[in-house]
């Protein structure tokens, strides 16, 4: 019987950096802008599922496409979300994705998963600081309309 030995590495992809405002996350439109700048979620065809990892000072040190799906879906598991965080060694990460229809107010399922992705990252202990919706030149910021679904996963 043979066992099977692995190496885990994150590779910087080369000729991928983007010249941004601040790498530090001060606000949503701050987030907003990166995410916009790396993967164009504004004007992504489907639903694009990204991660800003950041450090402990709300500086990002990585940014990653978790999931790509379909016009109105993309299928997120935490597994997919928190290796990359690891891999990376955050101390917190920034959720986001796009409704492709420009129409930010989040979805049953958007709340769904944010909900499941917090728990997830309270039990790892790396915090869920937001999670954006982006659409046509706007963004939904869970954390400052929706505050409650993180504040009672700090109790």
């Amino acid at each position: 019987m043979r066992v099977q030995k692995y190496r885990l590495e994150v590779v910087k992809e080369k000729g991928t950096s983007y010249e941004v405002e601040s790498k530090k996350i001060t606000s949503p439109s701050v987030a907003s802008e990166i995410l916009n700048k790396v993967f164009r979620l504004e004007v992504q065809p489907e639903e694009v599922f990204a991660i800003l990892c950041l450090n402990t000072k709300h500086e990002t040190i990585g940014c990653f496409e978790v999931a790509r799906g379909s016009l109105g879906m993309a299928l997120v598991h935490p597994r997919e979300v928190f290796k990359r965080a690891i891999a990376c060694n955050a101390a917190c990460v920034l959720i986001a994705h796009n409704h492709p229809s420009g129409y930010v107010v989040p979805s049953s399922e958007d709340d769904n998963i944010t909900k499941r992705l917090i728990e997830a990252g309270s039990l790892l202990g790396i915090e869920i600081v937001d999670h954006l919706v982006i659409g046509d030149d706007k963004f939904y910021s869970y954390k400052e309309q929706n505050a409650s679904i993180f504040e009672s996963r700090k109790k």
